[in-house]
Protein backbone atom coordinates (compact mmCIF):
# COMPACT_ATOMS: atom_id res chain seq x y z
CA UNK A 1 0.00 0.00 0.00
CA UNK A 2 0.66 3.81 -0.34
CA UNK A 3 -0.12 5.72 2.03
CA UNK A 4 -1.91 9.51 1.18
CA UNK A 5 -2.51 12.56 3.26
CA UNK A 6 -5.00 15.38 2.33
CA UNK A 7 -5.31 18.33 4.23
CA UNK A 8 -8.46 19.60 3.65
CA UNK A 9 -9.17 23.61 3.49
CA UNK A 10 -12.07 25.74 1.93
CA UNK A 11 -10.27 26.07 -0.86
CA UNK A 12 -7.27 24.35 -1.43
CA UNK A 13 -6.19 20.56 -0.90
CA UNK A 14 -2.96 19.79 0.17
CA UNK A 15 -1.95 16.27 -0.52
CA UNK A 16 1.17 14.12 0.72
CA UNK A 17 1.87 11.38 -0.70
CA UNK A 18 4.47 8.07 0.89
CA UNK A 19 8.15 8.75 -0.55
CA UNK A 20 7.36 11.69 -2.93
CA UNK A 21 8.89 14.68 -1.99
CA UNK A 22 6.99 17.85 -1.22
CA UNK A 23 2.97 18.66 -1.04
CA UNK A 24 0.80 19.29 -4.16
CA UNK A 25 -2.03 21.43 -3.93
CA UNK A 26 -5.04 20.77 -5.68
CA UNK A 27 -8.24 23.62 -5.42
CA UNK A 28 -11.03 22.23 -3.85
CA UNK A 29 -13.23 22.35 -6.78
CA UNK A 30 -14.70 19.73 -9.11
CA UNK A 31 -11.64 20.34 -11.92
CA UNK A 32 -9.42 20.21 -8.93
CA UNK A 33 -10.67 17.07 -7.61
CA UNK A 34 -10.65 15.65 -11.16
CA UNK A 35 -7.36 16.64 -11.07
CA UNK A 36 -6.26 14.59 -7.72
CA UNK A 37 -8.39 11.83 -8.95
CA UNK A 38 -6.41 11.11 -12.13
CA UNK A 39 -3.32 11.55 -9.89
CA UNK A 40 -4.33 9.33 -7.20
CA UNK A 41 -4.81 6.74 -10.13
CA UNK A 42 -1.06 6.82 -10.63
CA UNK A 43 -0.42 5.69 -6.81
CA UNK A 44 -0.37 2.08 -6.73
CA UNK A 45 -3.04 0.94 -3.54
CA UNK A 46 -3.45 4.63 -2.50
CA UNK A 47 -4.45 4.34 0.98
CA UNK A 48 -5.96 7.81 1.38
CA UNK A 49 -6.55 9.38 5.00
CA UNK A 50 -8.98 13.12 4.87
CA UNK A 51 -9.32 15.30 7.67
CA UNK A 52 -13.18 16.09 9.06
CA UNK A 53 -13.52 19.99 8.11
CA UNK A 54 -17.29 20.48 8.91
CA UNK A 55 -18.12 19.83 5.32
CA UNK A 56 -15.52 20.70 3.22
CA UNK A 57 -14.23 17.43 2.86
CA UNK A 58 -17.38 16.21 1.49
CA UNK A 59 -16.67 16.58 -2.59
CA UNK A 60 -13.13 14.60 -2.27
CA UNK A 61 -14.59 11.67 -0.11
CA UNK A 62 -17.35 11.09 -2.53
CA UNK A 63 -15.30 11.47 -5.51
CA UNK A 64 -12.78 9.21 -4.01
CA UNK A 65 -14.78 6.74 -3.41
CA UNK A 66 -16.94 6.61 -6.00
CA UNK A 67 -13.83 6.41 -8.45
CA UNK A 68 -12.98 3.04 -6.06
CA UNK A 69 -10.54 4.63 -4.06
CA UNK A 70 -9.43 3.54 -0.24
CA UNK A 71 -10.15 6.64 1.68
CA UNK A 72 -11.02 6.84 5.51
CA UNK A 73 -12.00 10.40 7.43
CA UNK A 74 -10.79 10.92 10.78
CA UNK A 75 -11.71 13.31 13.54
CA UNK A 76 -9.57 16.53 13.85
CA UNK A 77 -8.86 15.79 17.20
CA UNK A 78 -7.17 12.36 16.47
CA UNK A 79 -5.39 14.26 14.10
CA UNK A 80 -4.24 16.98 16.40
CA UNK A 81 -3.33 14.45 18.75
CA UNK A 82 -0.95 12.21 16.71
CA UNK A 83 0.50 15.51 16.05
CA UNK A 84 1.63 16.19 19.43
CA UNK A 85 2.48 12.29 19.47
CA UNK A 86 4.62 12.84 16.97
CA UNK A 87 6.52 15.80 18.52
CA UNK A 88 5.19 18.29 15.50
CA UNK A 89 4.46 20.95 17.61
CA UNK A 90 3.78 23.51 14.37
CA UNK A 91 0.91 23.79 11.85
CA UNK A 92 0.42 24.23 8.43
CA UNK A 93 -1.26 23.10 5.40
CA UNK A 94 1.71 21.12 4.26
CA UNK A 95 2.34 19.81 8.01
CA UNK A 96 -1.08 18.59 8.35
CA UNK A 97 -0.74 16.86 4.96
CA UNK A 98 2.14 15.07 5.85
CA UNK A 99 1.29 14.00 9.42
CA UNK A 100 -1.85 12.41 7.82
CA UNK A 101 0.10 10.47 5.36
CA UNK A 102 2.28 9.53 8.11
CA UNK A 103 -1.05 8.53 10.37
CA UNK A 104 -2.05 6.69 7.12
CA UNK A 105 0.69 4.56 7.68
CA UNK A 106 1.36 3.25 10.89
CA UNK A 107 -2.82 2.78 11.44
CA UNK A 108 -4.00 1.34 8.06
CA UNK A 109 -5.69 -1.73 9.88
CA UNK A 110 -7.45 0.32 12.50
CA UNK A 111 -8.68 2.82 9.69
CA UNK A 112 -12.33 2.23 8.30
CA UNK A 113 -12.89 2.82 4.54
CA UNK A 114 -15.67 5.46 4.01
CA UNK A 115 -18.44 3.75 1.92
CA UNK A 116 -20.22 6.44 -0.65
CA UNK A 117 -23.66 7.36 0.59
CA UNK A 118 -26.78 7.06 -2.15
CA UNK A 119 -27.56 9.72 -3.98
CA UNK A 120 -30.56 10.09 -2.11
CA UNK A 121 -28.41 10.01 1.20
CA UNK A 122 -26.72 12.96 -0.19
CA UNK A 123 -29.95 14.66 -0.99
CA UNK A 124 -31.12 13.76 2.19
CA UNK A 125 -28.38 14.69 4.47
CA UNK A 126 -28.38 18.36 2.62
CA UNK A 127 -32.25 18.79 3.33
CA UNK A 128 -30.92 18.08 7.11
CA UNK A 129 -27.38 20.56 7.09
CA UNK A 130 -30.27 23.32 5.86
CA UNK A 131 -33.29 22.59 7.96
CA UNK A 132 -30.58 23.04 10.97
CA UNK A 133 -29.12 26.19 9.58
CA UNK A 134 -32.96 27.24 9.70
CA UNK A 135 -33.89 26.42 12.86
CA UNK A 136 -31.22 28.00 14.23
CA UNK A 137 -31.82 31.34 12.48
CA UNK A 138 -35.62 30.73 13.17
CA UNK A 139 -35.02 30.68 16.96
CA UNK A 140 -32.51 33.62 16.76
CA UNK A 141 -35.55 36.01 15.31
CA UNK A 142 -38.20 35.16 17.67
CA UNK A 143 -35.57 35.97 20.37
CA UNK A 144 -34.82 39.14 18.57
CA UNK A 145 -38.65 39.85 18.53
CA UNK A 146 -38.84 40.89 21.98
CA UNK A 147 -36.18 43.64 22.17
CA UNK A 148 -37.23 45.73 18.94
CA UNK A 149 -39.43 48.18 18.15
CA UNK A 150 -42.71 47.69 16.73
CA UNK A 151 -41.74 49.40 13.15
CA UNK A 152 -38.91 47.31 13.11
CA UNK A 153 -40.85 44.25 15.00
CA UNK A 154 -42.93 44.12 11.61
CA UNK A 155 -39.73 43.53 9.30
CA UNK A 156 -38.53 40.70 11.86
CA UNK A 157 -41.89 38.75 11.57
CA UNK A 158 -41.99 39.07 7.91
CA UNK A 159 -38.48 37.24 8.37
CA UNK A 160 -40.00 35.07 10.81
CA UNK A 161 -42.39 34.24 8.19
CA UNK A 162 -40.14 33.29 5.35
CA UNK A 163 -38.35 31.02 7.07
CA UNK A 164 -41.42 28.78 8.68
CA UNK A 165 -42.43 29.08 5.22
CA UNK A 166 -38.92 27.48 3.96
CA UNK A 167 -38.67 24.96 6.93
CA UNK A 168 -42.27 23.58 5.45
CA UNK A 169 -40.91 22.94 2.33
CA UNK A 170 -37.80 21.11 3.40
CA UNK A 171 -39.80 18.96 5.54
CA UNK A 172 -41.84 17.98 2.63
CA UNK A 173 -39.07 17.55 0.44
CA UNK A 174 -37.70 15.43 3.16
CA UNK A 175 -41.01 13.13 4.03
CA UNK A 176 -40.37 12.43 0.25
CA UNK A 177 -37.66 11.07 0.72
CA UNK A 178 -38.32 9.20 4.05
CA UNK A 179 -41.24 7.36 2.97
CA UNK A 180 -39.51 6.26 -0.06
CA UNK A 181 -36.60 4.79 1.65
CA UNK A 182 -37.40 4.90 5.69
CA UNK A 183 -37.15 1.32 6.72
CA UNK A 184 -39.36 -0.68 9.98
CA UNK A 185 -36.39 -0.73 11.58
CA UNK A 186 -35.96 3.36 11.61
CA UNK A 187 -39.63 2.90 12.99
CA UNK A 188 -39.66 0.15 15.65
CA UNK A 189 -40.11 1.86 18.60
CA UNK A 190 -41.86 5.51 19.91
CA UNK A 191 -40.17 8.28 19.35
CA UNK A 192 -38.39 7.70 16.03
CA UNK A 193 -40.25 10.21 14.35
CA UNK A 194 -39.00 11.65 11.11
CA UNK A 195 -35.84 13.81 12.34
CA UNK A 196 -34.25 10.59 13.71
CA UNK A 197 -34.97 8.22 10.43
CA UNK A 198 -33.51 11.37 8.80
CA UNK A 199 -30.34 11.60 10.65
CA UNK A 200 -29.87 7.93 10.85
CA UNK A 201 -30.59 7.47 7.43
CA UNK A 202 -27.91 10.36 5.87
CA UNK A 203 -25.44 10.52 8.97
CA UNK A 204 -25.25 6.74 9.95
CA UNK A 205 -24.80 5.01 7.06
CA UNK A 206 -22.97 1.96 9.11
CA UNK A 207 -26.28 1.32 11.11
CA UNK A 208 -26.24 -2.29 11.10
CA UNK A 209 -22.96 -2.93 9.49
CA UNK A 210 -21.47 -2.63 12.86
CA UNK A 211 -21.24 -4.81 15.76
CA UNK A 212 -23.37 -2.99 18.68
CA UNK A 213 -20.05 -2.06 20.66
CA UNK A 214 -18.55 -0.62 17.35
CA UNK A 215 -22.01 1.57 16.72
CA UNK A 216 -22.51 3.21 20.21
CA UNK A 217 -19.00 4.42 20.07
CA UNK A 218 -19.11 5.75 16.72
CA UNK A 219 -22.52 7.39 18.03
CA UNK A 220 -20.52 8.70 21.25
CA UNK A 221 -22.67 6.84 23.72
CA UNK A 222 -20.35 3.89 24.69
CA UNK A 223 -18.90 5.04 28.13
CA UNK A 224 -14.63 4.99 27.98
CA UNK A 225 -12.80 3.75 30.93
CA UNK A 226 -10.75 6.08 33.05
CA UNK A 227 -8.44 3.45 35.06
CA UNK A 228 -4.85 3.49 36.16
CA UNK A 229 -3.37 1.28 38.33
CA UNK A 230 -5.32 1.13 41.42
CA UNK A 231 -7.51 4.30 40.40
CA UNK A 232 -10.97 3.43 38.96
CA UNK A 233 -12.49 6.38 37.10
CA UNK A 234 -15.67 7.49 36.59
CA UNK A 235 -16.76 6.08 32.91
CA UNK A 236 -18.06 8.54 30.72
CA UNK A 237 -18.99 8.98 27.15
CA UNK A 238 -17.05 11.25 24.59
CA UNK A 239 -16.91 11.81 20.77
CA UNK A 240 -18.53 10.06 17.75
CA UNK A 241 -21.09 12.58 15.96
CA UNK A 242 -22.88 14.64 17.69
CA UNK A 243 -25.74 15.13 15.49
CA UNK A 244 -27.07 11.64 15.52
CA UNK A 245 -26.36 11.70 19.59
CA UNK A 246 -28.53 14.84 19.68
CA UNK A 247 -31.25 13.34 17.59
CA UNK A 248 -31.01 10.07 19.48
CA UNK A 249 -31.48 11.57 22.79
CA UNK A 250 -34.36 13.05 21.87
CA UNK A 251 -36.11 10.45 20.24
CA UNK A 252 -35.30 8.56 23.45
CA UNK A 253 -36.57 11.11 26.02
CA UNK A 254 -39.70 10.35 24.18
CA UNK A 255 -39.01 6.61 24.14
CA UNK A 256 -38.53 5.96 28.01
CA UNK A 257 -42.38 8.00 28.64
CA UNK A 258 -44.47 5.79 25.81
CA UNK A 259 -42.33 2.49 24.82
CA UNK A 260 -43.06 -0.06 27.87
CA UNK A 261 -39.79 -1.80 27.36
CA UNK A 262 -37.83 1.38 27.50
CA UNK A 263 -39.60 2.88 30.18
CA UNK A 264 -39.34 -0.45 32.12
CA UNK A 265 -35.48 -0.30 31.74
CA UNK A 266 -35.15 3.41 32.52
CA UNK A 267 -37.17 2.78 35.69
CA UNK A 268 -35.25 -0.05 36.59
CA UNK A 269 -31.50 1.78 36.53
CA UNK A 270 -33.31 4.84 38.59
CA UNK A 271 -34.32 2.53 41.13
CA UNK A 272 -31.14 0.86 40.94
CA UNK A 273 -29.65 4.33 42.35
CA UNK A 274 -28.36 5.62 38.42
CA UNK A 275 -28.67 9.34 37.99
CA UNK A 276 -31.43 10.67 35.56
CA UNK A 277 -28.87 11.76 32.73
CA UNK A 278 -26.89 8.38 33.22
CA UNK A 279 -29.80 6.46 32.88
CA UNK A 280 -31.06 8.40 29.84
CA UNK A 281 -27.57 7.39 28.25
CA UNK A 282 -27.92 3.88 29.40
CA UNK A 283 -31.59 4.12 27.36
CA UNK A 284 -30.32 5.96 24.72
CA UNK A 285 -27.60 3.11 24.14
CA UNK A 286 -30.22 0.08 24.09
CA UNK A 287 -32.59 1.51 21.87
CA UNK A 288 -29.33 2.12 19.24
CA UNK A 289 -28.85 -1.57 20.28
CA UNK A 290 -32.65 -2.38 19.31
CA UNK A 291 -32.20 -0.28 15.97
CA UNK A 292 -28.63 -1.17 14.67
CA UNK A 293 -29.93 -5.00 15.52
CA UNK A 294 -33.39 -4.66 13.48
CA UNK A 295 -31.70 -3.00 10.80
CA UNK A 296 -28.83 -5.93 10.33
CA UNK A 297 -31.62 -8.46 10.24
CA UNK A 298 -33.32 -6.00 7.43
CA UNK A 299 -29.96 -6.16 5.60
CA UNK A 300 -29.25 -9.84 6.03
CA UNK A 301 -33.08 -10.40 4.43
CA UNK A 302 -31.86 -8.30 1.54
CA UNK A 303 -28.68 -9.96 1.06
CA UNK A 304 -26.22 -7.14 1.97
CA UNK A 305 -22.77 -7.83 3.93
CA UNK A 306 -23.00 -6.97 7.90
CA UNK A 307 -21.01 -7.81 10.82
CA UNK A 308 -22.32 -10.15 13.58
CA UNK A 309 -23.56 -8.53 16.31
Amino acid sequence: MTAVGIDVGKTALDVAIEDVAGVTRFANTQPGIRKLLRRLTDVADARVVVEATGGYEDAVLEACADANIWVSRINPRQARDFARATGELAKTDAIDARLLCLLSRMFADRLRRFEAPAAWQRELRNWLRRRGQVVTTLQAQKQQTALTSPAVRKLVMRTVAALKRELAAIDREMQALLKTHTTPALRSSKGMGPIFQATSLALLPELGTLTRQQIAKLVGVAPMNRDSGQMHGKRRIRGGRAPVRVALYMATLSAVRWDPMLRAHYQQLRARGKLGKVALVACMRKLLTIVNARRRDELRSEGGGVIAA
